[in-house]
């Protein structure tokens, strides 16, 4: 039989509570006034029972402490802390109200919301693609990116993904440079000025977007051919570095044979010039010792022709190892070894023997002069006027 089915004497309550004919609800007044005097036992108030007199309530004294503990709860949990290399951003209901330097800053905790962001950190990005050059040509590039943050608000606020730009405005930014060079540039000759470029052009890109970004160094890491066709592209680039070495030494080559040539020119011309002195100066001593050898020759003609022929001989026997001496109405032919003869003054000095054998004979025709002389005079003529300075030119 169910509980709220009439008749019978069985408790019809389904918590199990009253007794035979209550069949009302619990009353909900009295709920929570038993719940409020159970309250105020706990906390020192009084109850009363059976219909008798309630407590008087919670003590005012306890609601100001949970109040001051309550308050101070909410002060100390505004507090924060930045970093020296941090800033902060403050946010009240979702909206930029201040920016916040390192140290002890507060905020209303729940109204205000704190953001912090590292400004002196050098953050790097690196990006590596085959892109196609101004003459259909494919080459691969490796870039690197170091940038960090200048305007947290920014940063924070005004992009909802400023790093996933910067790759994209890297991308945009490499792509339309290389795509304006050349090939060999891109490899070789122009790599500084692209660097730049993209520098400057990314950075263009940046603050345009308002990331709050700045570019600190862009590093234009490898360029190269692509893999395919990389063996003749390194072909191609050891062969240029040839061309380049040979006209590097070519030139230094020039540089150093025209001097040298230079030089060879100055110091012959300037022999030519000494030779050409020395000759003049041996022509005119020889002329001039001709014009007094005349002048001694119109004082005494067989005298001076005797001499002449005396030197003549000596000269011409003093280069002779061997001689022979026809002698005037005879049988007899001498034959004088002179080479046996020399042999001493050889030991002694070729250059001596050959001074005092001029000698010698010098004072031989001296003598033999005077003789013929008659010995009247008994005076020896100079001799520099019959000897004769001969210059052999090479």
């Amino acid at each position: 039989m169910a509980w709220n089915e009439p008749g019978g004497n069985k408790p019809r309550d389904p918590w199990g509570g009253g007794g035979g004919g209550d069949q009302r609800p619990p009353d909900l007044d009295e709920a929570l006034k038993n719940l409020k005097d159970r309250i105020n036992g706990l906390f020192g108030g009084k109850g009363g029972g059976g219909g008798g007199k309630r407590g008087a309530g919670v003590p005012k004294g306890l609601l100001i402490i949970v109040a001051l503990v309550l308050v101070v709860g909410y002060v100390m949990m505004g507090f924060y802390q930045v970093d020296q290399r941090e800033q902060g951003v403050v946010l009240r209901f979702g909206k930029f109200n201040r920016m916040v330097e390192p140290g002890l800053n507060w905020r209303a905790p729940v109204i205000e919301q704190a953001m912090k962001v590292d400004v002196s950190q050098n953050r790097s990005y690196e990006l590596s693609e085959e892109m196609l050059t101004r003459d259909t040509n494919i080459v691969s590039v490796t870039l690197g990116v170091q940038y960090k943050v200048l305007d947290p608000q920014a940063f924070l606020l005004r992009v909802a993904s400023p790093e996933s730009i910067l790759e994209h405005a890297t991308s945009s930014a490499l792509r339309h440079v290389v795509g304006s060079s050349t090939m060999d540039g891109v490899l070789k000759d122009e790599r500084e000025d692209i660097r730049l470029e993209v520098r400057k052009r990314l950075q263009e890109y940046l603050d345009r977007y308002n990331t709050g970004l700045v570019i600190n160094q862009v590093v234009l890491d490898r360029t190269a051919a692509p893999d395919a066709v990389r063996d003749a592209f390194d072909d191609v680039a050891k062969a240029r570095e040839d061309e380049d070495r040979f006209k590097k030494e070519a030139e230094a080559y020039y540089n150093a044979i025209i001097p040298q040539a230079r030089g060879k020119a100055a110091r012959i011309t300037e022999e030519a010039k000494a030779y050409k002195a020395k000759v003049v100066a041996e022509a005119q001593g020889n002329a001039a010792r001709f014009e007094d050898l005349v002048a001694e020759y119109e004082k005494a003609p067989t005298i001076t022709r005797h001499r002449l022929y005396l030197d003549t001989i000596t000269e011409v026997l003093g280069a002779s190892s061997k001689v022979l001496v026809d002698v005037k109405n005879g049988n007899n032919l001498m034959y004088l070894p002179l080479d046996q003869l020399m042999k001493p003054r050889e030991a002694q000095g070729a250059g001596k023997s050959g001074t005092g054998a001029s000698s010698s004979g010098a004072s031989r025709t001296s003598t033999d002069a005077g003789a013929d002389d008659g010995g009247s005079s008994g005076r020896q003529a100079p001799r520099s006027l019959y000897n004769t300075n001969r210059t052999e030119i090479r």
